[in-house]
């Protein structure tokens, strides 16, 4: 059990560290401020909905299978929704993204909406708290709908010294 376990956040710790690239090149975090891979975010939250899920069908041996199978169903899902998203749903996004974990109290979505694509979603943190690096984190829920397919996801991002916030599972 405890292998299917370090198996599975193997699995969605490569896939969450292939959004977590230096500022400035696409792809890299999503709360980083500047350029952004939209096809990554939507990846990443596919991923972690769709482990969730499969963590919670499958059971015994197959609860592995089932959250590896959920995993990157999920990951394939999200990064087609990822993809259609555009410029003005993504800044709307980041722009939200940033606003709720820089100010909003925990349990408050912010919501988010580019009315030209009539894509939208919300952000809800959670309190803050100090790594064991020091840093300033929050863990956080979001929300993203595209052409009316809805992914949710769940992570933790903590303030770099610029003041940018990064992804950090």
């Amino acid at each position: 059990m405890k292998n299917s376990k370090i198996l599975t956040l193997v699995a969605v710790a490569s896939m969450l560290a292939a959004c977590n690239q230096p500022m400035g090149q696409p792809g890299r975090g999503v709360m980083q401020g500047g350029n952004i891979n939209k096809q990554d975010i939507g990846t990443v939250a596919g991923a972690i909905g769709g482990g969730v899920i499969g963590h919670n069908i499958g059971g015994g041996a197959g609860q592995t299978v089932a959250t590896i199978a959920g995993t990157l169903l999920g990951g394939a899902i999200g990064n087609s929704i990822g993809a259609s998203m555009d410029n003005a749903d993504m800044a709307a996004y980041n722009d939200a993204s940033r606003r709720a974990l820089e100010n909003a109290p925990a349990g408050q979505s912010l919501p988010w909406k580019n009315p030209d694509s009539g894509n939208y979603g919300t952000i809800t943190p959670s309190n803050y708290y100090t790594n064991g690096r020091g840093q300033y984190c929050r863990e956080y829920n979001q929300t993203i709908v595209v052409g009316g397919r809805k992914q949710s996801g769940h992570g933790t991002a903590c303030r770099e010294p610029d003041g940018s916030w990064k992804i950090v599972e």
